[in-house]
Parts: structure tokens; C-alpha cells; sequence
């Protein structure tokens, strides 16, 4: 069989996409009593999903180009499939708790991780909108699927709406972006840009299409929807945003410019350092304000988002090798942070305000701990792996002489750090809350994982970091 014929590469996209209609079915004839069985079985789908793309990858292109396995897909595929695994399993309690266990849930997160998997594998624009719309589609469902929830409800309108916005802007871009150069896909539009002077309705059309992607990664001034959908979705909802999603679109992102218009990078370069200056910044001294703590993670999610385009604008492989390793530490300490905020839960109701984790420390000294040696992690106190996340950034932003962006990068750490410390006083030095109601063990075995990973993360940088190298040599 002719190799773009083979869908050997698509194989994990494949075994997804029937598995999803399978569970579906099982869903709508078993009713109810069929949700813990679809969950279980979602689990199992993502993990063979990853087995496949770990033990036998079958590297190359398919659907005539449009869709390609290398190594950079590869490594973001499976850690993709570990957060939306992980979302799913840190959900069971919680459903079951506030009585929304419905069998749609893991059926839409199993389809949006479907959508993630094809915008990372995107070669071409066409592949890149479809793999973009499918996971949004089912996001907006997601967002909105506690029904008996007035705030639930909003949170999925507000996406919805502000999506459907930022949907019609890349596609915008993407059209312009055909209309000047005659390709759709990435290797065409990269040689067009090579041998021809750039025109400035190719520009407009780049604007346009990181317009598009700066919304799905919640970078400022794109960045709306963030706060408001974070707090008004249902918590594991929110943790599965800030996770899985995040990882994917800032793949797509780096998969966009760095390849079809690695030839304009100069074009490029200060749209994206304008984003990441803004994006850290207002992540820093907009969450000082927050009294909820998802809404405290979703500017933290913002300002994040900032210091991984910094590594993106430096556009060299040290550049992709360091958002690679950014978005890999910034999945793991965002879980193990949603699984303490999914434990806040006082006789039969969850509590989301700061002020409820005073005392922490008397109460849970083990949660307290392991929170708070997550949240040092995110202000990027060494030796712990936000710090080595943040070096390798700056560390390629210097290397590409962009130094005003590093000491922005650095001077927005540290009034970031001030929310986090913020936290840990309140746990450890005022006066103890009622305590918690006990952590349900699948929280307690991703928070473990996840503060091992932070805490030991010096003792395996090596290994990550040359994952990481492997990845981004894929572009250069």
C-alpha cells in the first residue's frame, strides 16, 4: 500500500474515534447504570491510545500529507493522553458527589482528545481547523455539563460564543494565508515564503491565524473567557481545561510558525513577544486580587501560557525544546493543584474560596505539603521543576538576544510569586479551618505523582530534557 494511503500513523486517532462511537452506544442503550463502565473503558482507550504511540509508533505521513507522525507529535500526543486520562479519573468522586454522573462526560473528553491529537498531528490548515473544531465542540458541551448549574450553564455560553469568534478569526487568517501564497499545507506555504517577498496581506493573514491560536491558549488580550469559564465550570471540567487543551493548542501553536513560516520568523517574532509580555504581566498583578482559587489558577494559566511563548518567540530549537519542557512541568503541577481543589469539600459541598485552606497544615499536614511545594513550583522557586521550566525559557530568549523579554519574564515570576507564597502563609500560619472531608484515592495517587514529579524533577531533568531535544529537532 502506498504510504499516504497507510493510516498506520493515524492508528491511535482511529482506535479513538471508534471506540468513542462504541462507548456511545453502550452509553444510550445502558442509561445511567452504564456510566461507570463507559468511564473505565475511556480510561482504557487513552491508555492504549499512548501504548501505541509509545511502543510501536509507525512514523510518516497520511491523508496526502495532512496528517503527520514525528517525534515532536509523538511526545505531545501521549503527554495529551495522560492529562485528558488523568482529568477523567479525577472526576469519578466528584461526579458521584454531585450527582452529574452522566456517561456523556468521558465520552466528549475521549472525542475532544481526538480533536487535540489531529491539531497536533496537523500539516496542513484544512487538518489543523477540522482537528481545531472537533475538540472545541466538545469543550463547549463539557464546560456546560452540569445542567442544574445557572454558573455551569454561563461558563459554556461564554465559551461558546467568544470560541465560535476566535474559530471564524483563524479562519479568516487561514484563507488569506491561501488567498497570498496558493497552499494549504505547511510545506507549501513554507517553500512559497522561501522563494517570494512576503506581502502584507500574507501579514494580516498571520495576524489573524495567531489571533486564532493566542485564544486557545488563553494568551492576552485573548484571554476573556478564561477566569470566568475556569470558575464556572464544574472542577474537574476546569482542571481538564487547564491541562490537556492548554498543552495541545500551545503544540499547535509552535507546529504554525515555526514550520510553514519559519521563513518570515522575523514577521512573527515580535507578535509573539508582544503576547508573552502581556500575557505574564497580566497574569501576575491581575490573580494578586482572586479570593477563589480556580479563578487564581486561571490568570496563573494565563501567566503561564505568557512565559511558555517566551521560549516560542525566541524561535530557535533551544526556543521549542524549552516550551516543550515548559508545557510537560506545567501539566504535572497543574493536576496535582486541581486534585487538592477537588478535595476541598466540607460535609457534602464544595468550597472553592482561598480563605477555606487556612490551617491546612494542622488539619492535612501531607496536603498542605505537597500543595504547597506545587504552588512554589509555579512561582519557579529552585530546585524544583517550575524553576528548570522557566530557566529553559529564558535561558533560549537570551540566547536569541531577546533580553528585554527574559528580565520581563523574570521581573513577572517574581510578583507572581507573591499569590503562591500568599497561599502557603494561609495554610501554614493562620488560625485552622474546620477540616476537609478525607481525599477519595484517585486524588491522593495524582497528587503523590504529581509533587514526586516537582519535587524530584532535578534527578530526571536529563532524561525530559532530551525528549524535549528529540522533539524539536523535528523542525530544524
Amino acid at each position: 500500500m502506498p504510504a499516504e494511503l497507510s493510516l498506520l500513523p493515524a492508528l491511535p486517532e482511529v482506535i479513538l474515534a471508534l471506540g468513542a462511537l462504541v462507548l456511545l452506544m453502550i452509553g444510550a442503550f445502558g442509561g445511567d447504570k452504564a456510566t461507570p463502565v463507559v468511564t473505565g473503558l475511556s480510561v482504557a482507550l487513552l491508555v492504549v491510545a499512548a501504548a501505541i504511540l509509545i511502543f510501536a509508533p509507525a512514523p510518516g505521513e497520511t491523508f496526502a500529507g495532512a496528517f503527520v507522525l514525528d517525534p515532536f507529535a509523538r511526545l505531545m500526543k501521549v503527554v495529551t493522553l495522560i492529562g485528558s486520562g488523568v482529568a477523567i479519573a479525577m472526576s469519578v468522586g466528584y461526579a458521584r458527589a454531585q450527582k452529574f454522573e452522566r456517561f456523556e462526560y468521558p465520552v466528549l473528553i475521549v472525542i475532544a482528545t481526538l480533536g487535540m491529537m489531529m491539531m497536533i498531528s496537523a500539516n496542513d490548515l484544512i487538518a489543523l481547523y477540522l482537528g481545531l473544531e472537533l475538540q472545541s465542540l466538545a469543550l463547549y458541551v463539557v464546560a456546560a455539563i452540569n445542567r442544574d448549574s445557572v454558573r455551569s450553564t454561563e461558563a459554556g455560553l461564554k465559551y461558546f460564543v467568544l470560541g465560535a469568534l476566535s474559530s471564524g478569526m483563524l479562519l479568516y487568517g487561514a484563507s488569506l494565508v491561501y488567498g497570498f501564497t496558493g497552499q494549504t499545507s505547511f510545506a507549501g506555504i513554507a517553500a512559497v515564503l522561501a522563494e517570494s517577498e512576503t506581502s502584507l496581506g500574507l501579514v494580516f493573514g498571520l495576524v489573524f491565524l495567531i489571533a486564532g491560536l493566542a485564544f486557545k491558549v488563553s494568551a492576552v488580550p485573548f484571554h476573556m473567557w478564561t477566569p470566568d469559564v475556569y470558575e464556572g465550570a464544574p472542577t474537574p471540567v476546569t482542571a481538564f481545561f487547564a491541562a490537556a487543551p492548554k498543552v495541545a493548542a500551545m503544540t499547535m501553536f509552535i507546529r504554525v510558525v515555526v514550520g510553514p513560516f519559519a521563513p518570515i520568523t522575523a514577521d512573527w517574532q515580535q507578535i509573539i513577544a508582544f503576547i508573552a509580555i502581556a500575557s505574564m504581566l497580566l497574569g501576575a498583578f491581575a490573580a494578586i486580587g482572586q479570593s477563589n482559587i480556580k479563578r487564581l489558577m486561571a490568570y496563573s494559566s494565563i501567566g503561564h501560557m505568557g512565559f511558555a511563548l517566551v521560549g516560542l518567540a525566541a524561535g530557535s530549537e533551544a526556543g521549542v525544546q524549552g516550551v516543550v519542557i515548559y508545557l510537560l512541568i506545567y501539566m504535572a503541577m497543574t493536576l496535582g493543584a486541581f486534585a487538592c481543589i477537588l478535595s476541598m469539600r466540607r460535609r457534602d459541598a464544595m468550597v472553592e474560596d482561598i480563605g477555606d485552606l487556612a490551617g491546612l497544615s494542622k488539619t492535612n499536614p501531607i496536603m498542605a505539603f505537597m500543595l504547597a511545594m506545587i504552588l512554589f513550583s509555579l512561582a519557579g522557586i529552585p530546585p524544583l521543576a517550575g524553576f528548570f521550566a522557566k530557566f529553559y525559557v529564558f535561558l533560549a530568549a537570551i540566547e536569541a538576544n531577546l533580553y528585554a523579554l527574559a528580565v520581563i519574564g523574570v521581573l513577572a515570576s517574581v510578583v507572581g510569586a507573591y499569590y503562591y507564597l500568599r497561599i502557603v502563609k494561609i495554610m501554614y500560619f493562620d488560625e485552622p479551618a474546620e477540616g476537609f472531608e478525607p481525599m477519595p484515592i484517585e486524588l491522593r495517587l495524582v497528587l503523590g505523582v504529581s509533587g514526586a514529579f516537582v519535587l524530584l524533577f532535578a534527578f530526571i531533568a536529563g532524561q525530559v530534557g532530551e525528549a524535549a531535544a528529540m522533539a524539536a529537532r523535528t523542525f530544524f
